[in-house]
């Protein structure tokens, strides 16, 4: 099982993804480097990008990925090897699945009718059932993660159908969960979003140039207009004759996800016409509203939580300020060998600024409290740097369930909120009070959009595991 560490400061998403169909036969590759680059805040463990040439030979897909970030994986020397018109590209943190080169995507297929890579945000719910169909089926596809489990039953499920769309149909069909995919066929690129919309999608378009990615952000990084969203159970097909969707899939429920707003997404972007930063502004306004203070200034925890930090003051009047350091150069691979320095290196990513919190009475605001050992820690330092009093408001309601859609939200074992009391949790802590956002202000936060708020009342949008799958499948 992966382990948890104190130093992390947040909750992760599971990946980012990005295709791109050039139909004027321009070379992508370096499209989709800073399309991934853009949406590194979603994957940091491993990347990789996958490309073919609709006008060369039919089935030829040069690919290339590794461990790292994007900047790190790929060379100049590698992104002119990456020649073809049509690409698809892929960030992964790991929530399922072991941080290896050989989980790292876009995955790239050779079957029996033709080749696919398929770039995948996400958890399925139903994985295990699937590969029990597959090796029933007769299979030979030895199944590791959930996106191998989509990519093989594409290619189980092409043998018998007309076209490659029809394939990701029958396959959509059969998974559960949450997913956005983006599939490269050799003259195609398909995106599909999961009918509950938790995982977001959206397209865009540069010239003569069509664009698939998670985030607005990754558009504007390539020069692209949003277009708009990819609709939830939507079935997106681009070929050099234009753009067919299929919404087969689409459903009257939807359930987007609340972390994309509070947490995930970067503040540039917009899902599902919500502006992040806006919403985050709002969440901060609602934590005002709900839990006042007296205090001298508001400061948030880089980087997640300064937009709420703004919300708050701008409700309450109490002034805004910026009272920590973030040591941007702390890598992935800082080495925290004992339990004592894993517990202090928060003190190497981010410091005090001592002229700014001495003597005062601050509103510390974050997006959430998972284990609390990094908000102990966050305390610890401003009550040493000469803090007066530390008042941490939360923009989120407390953890109490595990996420099972591709949010690596751990068991209920590691949720601090399972086992303590609002009250409890801050004397922990040591703050000199805690405030929660109340999950009925959510809905407020993203102008009434319907919501996965699971993770706070244990309300899926769907039939879930009786089990933690983190817990019982880590080798997926």
């Amino acid at each position: 099982m992966q382990e948890y560490n104190a130093y992390e400061t947040g909750l992760k998403e599971e990946c980012g993804v990005f295709g791109i169909y050039d139909l004027d036969g321009h070379n992508v590759g370096s499209s989709i480097y800073y399309g991934l680059s853009a949406l590194q805040h979603r994957g940091q463990e491993s990347c990789g990008i996958a490309v073919s040439d609709t006008y060369g030979p039919k089935g030829v897909v040069n690919s290339y990925k590794g461990l790292g970030l994007v900047n790190e994986v790929f060379k100049e020397s590698d992104l002119r090897k990456l020649k073809g018109n049509i690409g698809v590209g892929h960030v992964r943190y790991s929530t399922s699945g072991a941080t290896t080169l050989e989980n790292a995507q876009p995955l790239v297929l050779n079957y029996i009718k033709g080749t696919l890579a398929l770039a995948h945000n996400g958890n399925l719910v139903n994985a295990l059932d699937l590969r029990h169909k597959q090796e029933y089926s007769g299979a030979i596809f030895q199944t590791t993660i959930d996106s191998e489990v989509i990519a093989y039953s594409i290619a189980r499920e092409r043998i018998n159908s007309k076209t490659v769309e029809e394939a990701v149909l029958k396959t959509a069909k059969q998974i559960k969960g949450g997913y956005a995919l983006v599939i490269m066929s050799p003259r195609k690129l398909i995106a599909v979003r999961d009918p509950f919309g938790l995982k977001p999608l959206c397209l865009g378009k540069r010239d003569n140039t069509y664009i698939v990615a998670s985030e607005s952000c990754a558009l504007s990084a390539v020069g692209a207009d949003f277009i708009r969203d990819i609709h939830p159970g939507e079935i997106l097909t681009i070929t050099k004759s234009g753009i067919h969707s299929n919404l087969e899939l689409q459903q009257e429920k939807k359930a987007h996800c609340i972390f994309e707003y509070i947490y995930f997404a970067r503040l540039d972007s917009k899902i599902d016409g919500i502006s992040v930063y806006d919403s985050r502004i709002r969440g901060g306004a609602a934590l005002a509203k709900s839990y006042p203070v007296d205090a001298d200034l508001v400061v948030g925890v880089p980087d997640s939580g300064l937009a709420a930090a703004k919300g708050y003051s701008e409700e309450s009047g109490i002034p805004f300020a910026l009272a920590f350091h973030k040591n941007s150069y702390i890598g992935r691979t800082f080495i925290k060998p004992t339990q004592e320095e894993r517990e202090s290196s928060v003190k190497i990513k981010l410091s005090v600024l001592e002229s700014v919190v001495r003597g005062k009475r601050i509103v510390l605001v974050d997006d959430s409290i998972v284990r609390g050992t990094t908000m102990a820690n966050l305390i610890t330092m401003m009550k040493q740097a000469g803090a007066k009093e530390v008042h941490v408001r939360v923009s989120s309601p407390p953890f109490l369930y595990p996420c099972y859609f591709g949010t690596d939200v751990p068991s209920n074992k590691q949720l601090i909120a399972y086992k303590h009391t609002p009250e409890e949790i801050c004397e922990l802590i040591g703050a000199d009070s805690l405030g929660y956002m109340k999950i009925e202000d959510l809905q407020e936060m993203v102008g009434g959009l319907p919501l996965c708020m699971a993770c706070f009342n244990n309300d899926y949008p769907m039939e879930v595991p009786k089990i933690n799958l983190r817990e019982n499948f880590t080798s997926m």
